[in-house]
């Protein structure tokens, strides 16, 4: 594998620096697309139960024309890149460690929903173990890592600490859409760790690997309940 590190936080060909007048523009439309969207889904989802796999579809589709009109911006490129295996090793490293922690806490703490959804609903899950990575991992990598780095970057100038720590609460706030307070309060720090593993390589891949590996735990070791509709959750 190999690794690009881009040292601009504007993505993977430098943005021109943002002026007064762009800077409000950029800040009003991350406000729109990462604040007045995840709400509006939340509610669309409540009132229609609309799958999250489908509704983010048109979210998704909105992101990736809005990244074709920019001409600072080359998709081929972005998922062209890729990381070193000494990126992978820290990935593989701390997942099986916060991972196993996780799975362990579950199994001595709710030992009744440790495996459940592969043991009782093997069906359901083997689909979600496929399409997660497809529409739900895609997805988010692509509005919140890849755009958001590239389109909001100027934003924070050399700050990047501030828009690492900005797209993990951003990242939380859009788990509204689930209904479930634990959703955003571990995705919020998830996002952060994402963010921090994507401003170091900037690599869509790492990224998507990182998320994917996460995810199927959190549906096998029981926490899918707080994640997914389709999991019978905790009230």
């Amino acid at each position: 594998m190999s690794e690009a590190h881009v040292l601009s936080a504007g993505g993977t060909v430098e943005s021109p620096p943002a002026g007064p007048v762009r800077r409000v523009y950029l800040a009003l439309e991350m406000a729109v697309l990462y604040g007045a969207v995840p709400i509006g889904l939340h509610f669309l989802m409540q009132a229609e139960r609309i799958p999250i796999f489908f509704a983010l579809i048109p979210v998704l589709a909105a992101i990736v024309v809005i990244l074709l009109a920019d001409s600072t911006f080359r998709l081929r490129d972005e998922l062209w890149r890729g990381f070193s295996w000494l990126t992978l090793a820290s990935i593989l490293c701390l997942f099986a460690v916060g991972g196993g922690a996780a799975a362990l806490w579950v199994k001595q703490t709710h030992p009744s929903w440790f495996l459940e959804f592969p043991t009782n609903r093997p069906e359901i899950y083997k689909r979600v173990v496929l399409l997660y990575p497809l529409f739900s991992v895609l997805t988010q990598e692509i509005v919140y890592r890849t755009f958001y780095f590239h389109r909001y970057g100027p934003l924070f100038g050399e700050q990047q600490w501030l828009g690492i720590v900005t797209n993990g609460l951003l990242f939380g706030f859009a788990h509204i859409v689930v209904g479930s307070t634990v959703a955003v309060i571990t995705t919020l720090f998830g996002g952060i760790l994402l963010a921090l593993r994507y401003s170091a390589t900037r690599s869509f891949w790492a990224v998507f690997v990182e998320h994917t590996l996460w995810g199927w735990l959190i549906f096998t070791i029981g926490l899918g309940r707080f994640f997914f509709t389709g999991v019978p959750s905790i009230k």
